[in-house]
């Protein structure tokens, strides 16, 4: 099972992507409700890919996170492939039409 650890600056999110083939970054708040109800699901998503590594940023934490990474609004969820961003969410993120975005650039890489 994929662990989800907090990032706490910009540094350790920019270190993280660029040390993983497979990164996740979730981008959250901590009065969001929206990313309270998200995160669950999308861990049990990314239960299916155990090759993916996680990261959580709390963006009141690291409010640079917002400019550094172009964020209008939280949640906001970014797949990295080799440090390039292939797959972004924000907002409302439906689940299963992620979890099959996720299955296709998961298989592709494992080839």
């Amino acid at each position: 099972m994929n662990v989800m650890n907090e990032l706490f600056s910009i540094e350790e999110v920019d270190d993280f992507v660029s040390n993983h083939h497979l990164a996740f970054l979730y981008i959250s708040r901590t009065n969001c409700s929206v990313c309270h109800a998200l995160l669950p699901k999308i861990k049990e998503v990314m239960g299916d890919f155990p090759k993916i590594q996680l990261s959580l940023v709390n963006a009141d934490h690291v409010p640079a996170i917002a400019g550094h990474l172009s964020i209008f609004t939280v949640p906001v969820i970014i797949l990295y492939v080799d440090g390039k961003e292939i797959l972004r969410e924000a907002r409302f993120v439906h689940v299963e039409q992620f979890r099959e975005k996720v299955k296709k650039v998961y298989s592709l890489t494992q080839q």
